[in-house]
Parts: C-alpha cells; sequence; structure tokens
C-alpha cells in the first residue's frame, strides 16, 4: 500500500503533458462489404408488376400496399403505412398510402431514401391504348425494387447511421399541361407532415425510373441546386464502383419529381437519380407513360449500378 502511494506521488510529479503518440486515437468505422443483388432487386419489381397496375384506389394498389408494408417489416427496425388524403387536378378526392421503413430509428444521424411506388391511370403516351394503366415497371417499380434490395442487404450489414426508407404514393397523377403541384401528391402530403415530428436528415436520395438497359442518369437541376455536395458524392461514389457510364457528368434538365417538394417543404437537401437521356424525345425512354414499360424494359446490371451506389453512400455515412 504504502508503495503504491509512493509511485502513484511520484507520478503526479511528472510532466502531464501528452506526447504526439498519445493523442486519443478516434475509433474507426467497421469495414463492410458493398453488396446488392440484381437478381433479387428484379424479382421485387417482378413481384410489384404481377399485382398489375398500382393505381391508387384500385385493388391492385391495396393488394401492394400490403406487399410492400410487410417487406419493410421483414427488413427494418420498424414499418408503417402513412395514410393520407388529397385532391387530384380533376377534383377527385385521393387516398393516399405512403409506406415507411426505418432501420436504426433510434439514431439521431439519418439519411432518407425514397421511391415512388404507384402507376400512372393512364399510358396517355402510348398510340394504341391511350387510356388504360401500363405496368409500370421502369417507373415506380424499378426504384422501389431497388430500395427493397438495399432494405435486405443492410439488415444483414447493419449501418452506422439510422435510414429512413419512404415509399411515396399518388406521384404519377399528374396533369401534363398544367400545375407542378398536382404531380406528387403523397411526398407533399409527407413532406407537410412527416411521420414524425421535427424529421430531420442529412440529405435525401430519391430513385425514380432506374431500371433500363443502359439508363443514363444524367444530373438534375432541380438536384444540383438543392443538394449539390451530395450530388457529388453519389456520382463520385459510382465512378469508383465503376458505373460512370451510368452516372453521367452532364445535365440532365430540371425536372419535378418528390425531391422537389422534399426541398421546397421539409428543407432536407435532396437529389434525384432518374433516367434522363437528352438525346431521347422525352428524355425518359420511348417506354415512358406507354404499355411498354412492362419487364421487358428492365435491367439488372442498372438495377445494380443504382443499388451498388447508394449502398455504399448509406454505409459511409
Amino acid at each position: 500500500m504504502f508503495i503504491g502511494l509512493v509511485l502513484v506521488g511520484l507520478a503526479g510529479c511528472k510532466d502531464n503533458k501528452k506526447k504526439p503518440d498519445d493523442k486519443p486515437v478516434k475509433p474507426s468505422k467497421p469495414t463492410f462489404t458493398v453488396q446488392f443483388n440484381g437478381d433479387s432487386a428484379y424479382q421485387f419489381v417482378q413481384d410489384q408488376v404481377d399485382f398489375g397496375p398500382r393505381v391508387p384506389g384500385s385493388m391492385s394498389h391495396g393488394i401492394c400496399a400490403n406487399y410492400l408494408e410487410n417487406k419493410l417489416k421483414q427488413y427494418c427496425d420498424t414499418a408503417m403505412v402513412q395514410f393520407g388524403s388529397a385532391t387530384d387536378y380533376k377534383g377527385n378526392p385521393v387516398e393516399i398510402k405512403n409506406i415507411i421503413g426505418s432501420i436504426h430509428p433510434e439514431k439521431t444521424k439519418r439519411i432518407l431514401l425514397c421511391a415512388h411506388w404507384d402507376t400512372r391511370p393512364q399510358a396517355d403516351e402510348d398510340k394504341k391504348n391511350p387510356t388504360e394503366p401500363a405496368d409500370g415497371a421502369n417507373d415506380g417499380a424499378s426504384g422501389v425494387g431497388v430500395l427493397l434490395e438495399v432494405a435486405r442487404q443492410l439488415q444483414i450489414q447493419k449501418p452506422d447511421a439510422g435510414v429512413d426508407i419512404v415509399l411515396f404514393d399518388a406521384e404519377d397523377m399528374g396533369d401534363r399541361q398544367g400545375s407542378p403541384n398536382s404531380w406528387c401528391l403523397g411526398s407533399q402530403y409527407w413532406s407537410k407532415k412527416p411521420h414524425k415530428q421535427n424529421y430531420v436528415a442529412r440529405f435525401g436520395i430519391l430513385l425514380d425510373m432506374v431500371g433500363p438497359k443502359d439508363a443514363v442518369f444524367a444530373i438534375e437541376m432541380n438536384s444540383w441546386q438543392y443538394a449539390q455536395p451530395y450530388v457529388k458524392q453519389v456520382w463520385r461514389t459510382a465512378s469508383e464502383l465503376g458505373h460512370g457510364k451510368h452516372f453521367v457528368n452532364y445535365q440532365g434538365g430540371s425536372l419535378v419529381d418528390d425531391h422537389v417538394f422534399i426541398n421546397r417543404i421539409l428543407g432536407i437537401p435532396t437529389l434525384d437519380i432518374i433516367h434522363y437521356n437528352v438525346s431521347d424525345n422525352s428524355g425518359f425512354g420511348d417506354f415512358w407513360h406507354t404499355h411498354k414499360d412492362n419487364m421487358s424494359s428492365i435491367d439488372k446490371e442498372t438495377l445494380s449500378a443504382v443499388g451498388e451506389t447508394v449502398f455504399k453512400v448509406v454505409m459511409d455515412l
């Protein structure tokens, strides 16, 4: 006991200045492997298409909502359906079902991942049958399929950050010739009434029409305006993973999509990964809002390019 006290006393007389090597070492983040299964994502797209067009208010829409909620319950820590209502541009009431899954809901550092899951009520760009809805394999199901597979992989390799996956309803019911506010009814509702009061995320990533073979994801200009640092991060990550042929470094126009309302209403910097090729007439491909938007428009390699990029961005956070 006495010797110990002497040693303590002597130690107290020493210079207490720490050497450079004595600085506290910040714990390194656990290593992870970039994982994404294109076959699995493709099947998630197929599952949605098999229900039929997911037009709000239809039986197919209701059945698919149950499927998506159950999938998020399977892969996330919590899952729920946010019910809401809106009015379409024709004055008709629209019942909204935003489907939300959260990973690490207790964490304050969060990232928002989102896509829309509904299909347009009519394939109005189709020359033969413009009044009936299309399958919406690319426009709707592709982004959701990627996010379901990302969620499945995040269940295996837990991210350091919290993740909220929001599948927006009633995105594709807008008036082509009317107000931009006639589109994205689900994201407008959620942005005004998030699933958690005072919801905050560091940034968000929206996926829309991410399934075509040889898809081109140009830099969307609303994304650049509101979320420039995160656009750079996502495109840089894609390049590092070898997906630069898809994530191209040129302007792709200023598009009205769910991310616009998240940025403007909720103030979360959110970017849009969306197929937009300036060499096409519409920019979105000849299957956009036509009956060609079926499983033949979906490519596993493209789904994987998007999914691997999103997964790595989440795990790096």
